[in-house]
């Protein structure tokens, strides 16, 4: 059964705070990397496994069409902007005991929101952090817009799985 308590005029647009703090987060971080290193440039944090780097991607996620022509900016930054309008409404819409979707909906906004402020500022998306194992295998590089938005999507995925007695979202 879908929730039809209300959370008033406003819905859950009160975890837009998250998005803020993500948002700051992101930006401020990458300021301070993009400042702080040189590109490529590795400090290695935790030998063989995670180290701070600096690199620009001009493409979607692990650098899907990084080489195109630059056409790609500005078809993820309309991307972008769609979803984000698309999370704002769909915050709006939800009821008072939709906290954990809040929530969801509420990172993936702000990771999106920072790839997009560097996409139009930059044309690229600043990466600085790196895992890997040993020098065999590296993850591609990621910053905190992108952790945001892969915890905001688990947890999404996560409400949709109902219980088949109750038809409530699997995490109450």
């Amino acid at each position: 059964m879908p929730n039809t308590s209300t959370a008033g005029r406003f819905g859950r647009l009160g975890w837009l705070w998250l998005t803020v703090l993500v948002l700051v987060i992101d930006l401020t971080s990458k300021v301070y990397f993009d400042n702080a290193l040189h590109l490529y440039q590795q400090i290695v944090v935790i030998p063989d496994l995670f180290s701070w780097t600096l690199a620009y991607n001009e493409g979607a996620a692990f650098s899907f069409l990084a080489e195109s022509a630059g056409w790609q900016r500005w078809l993820f930054a309309l991307i972008a902007v769609v979803v984000s309008a698309v999370l704002v409404v769909w915050l709006k819409r939800l009821g008072r005991n939709d906290t954990w979707l809040a929530i969801a909906l509420a990172l993936i906004l702000g990771g999106a929101l920072g790839n997009l402020y560097d996409r139009i500022a930059y044309g690229h998306v600043v990466d600085f952090i790196l895992v890997h194992w040993q020098n065999r295998w590296y993850f591609p590089a990621f910053n905190f817009a992108d952790s945001a938005i892969c915890v905001g999507a688990v947890m999404l995925a996560l409400d949709m799985f109902k219980s088949k007695k109750s038809g409530e979202p699997a995490h109450d």
